[in-house]
C-alpha cells in the first residue's frame, strides 16, 4: 500500500501450492470483504492504484477526451469521470474537467518561483529587525 513491492513475500511457497484452487480464492475473496478494517484497506489500494494508472494514462496528454481514458482503463465513464475531479481537487495533478466536451484539460506544472521564498525570507528578517529594533527602543524609553 505504500508503493514498495520488495515488501511483499512470495505468495505461491512450496507449502502453499497443494492448496491453490478457485475454491480457496472464493474464501479468500468472502473473509477478506466480510473483515471491514481489510475491506477498508483494499478499498484504500484499489483508489491508490485508480489513481496512478490514471496519471500513467494521461501523462501524454495536455488534452484528452474522458471517454478515451475510461475504454483505455476499462471502467465507466462516471466512474473515471468522478475520479478524475477528486483527483483534482486533491491537487494530484493540476488540471481541469470541461464536462461540455467531456475533455480533461491538464495544466503545465507550475514552477516555482525563487524569487517568491527569498521576498519571503526577506520579509520574515525585517519583522526580526522592527521586532529588536522595539525592544531596544522599550529599554531606552525607561
Amino acid at each position: 500500500m505504500v508503493s514498495q513491492a520488495d515488501d511483499v513475500a512470495g505468495i505461491s511457497s512450496k507449502a502453499g501450492l497443494q492448496y491453490v484452487g478457485p475454491e480457496l480464492d472464493a474464501m479468500k475473496a468472502a473473509q477478506l470483504e466480510e473483515d471491514p478494517i481489510v475491506h477498508r484497506h483494499l478499498s484504500s489500494l484499489y483508489d491508490t492504484l485508480l489513481e496512478q494508472n490514471l496519471c500513467r494514462l494521461i501523462e501524454p496528454f495536455s488534452r484528452v477526451e474522458i471517454s478515451h481514458i475510461a475504454e483505455l482503463i476499462e471502467l465507466p465513464v462516471d466512474h473515471v469521470e468522478k475520479k478524475l475531479s477528486q483527483m483534482i481537487l486533491d491537487k494530484k495533478f493540476a488540471g481541469t474537467l470541461d464536462q461540455g466536451a467531456g475533455c480533461l484539460v491538464i495544466f503545465d506544472d507550475p514552477k516555482t518561483d525563487s524569487i517568491y521564498r527569498t521576498t519571503l525570507e526577506t520579509i520574515s528578517n525585517i519583522g526580526k529587525v522592527v521586532d529588536s529594533l522595539y525592544v531596544r527602543s522599550a529599554t531606552i524609553m525607561v
